[in-house]
């Protein structure tokens, strides 16, 4: 039954835990600096995305 829960409730459990790790962010380094790591992690992921779509990372390891 707990399994049942979890799976109902997983998506606002996600952002729940986004919501802490933001709130705690911006209570301890504050706002701007928790604005650039979001940032620098969004082109992070972005970059990351382009990559794995175009399939340069999986070319440059098959020429190794």
């Amino acid at each position: 039954a707990m399994m049942n829960e979890l799976q109902q409730y997983k998506i606002p459990l996600i952002f729940g835990a986004i919501g802490l790790v933001l709130a705690v962010l911006f209570v301890t380094i504050g706002f701007f600096k928790t604005l650039l790591i979001l940032l620098l992690t969004g082109l992070g992921f972005a970059l990351g995305l382009y990559l794995q779509r175009t399939g340069i990372i999986d070319e440059f390891f098959n020429q190794q």
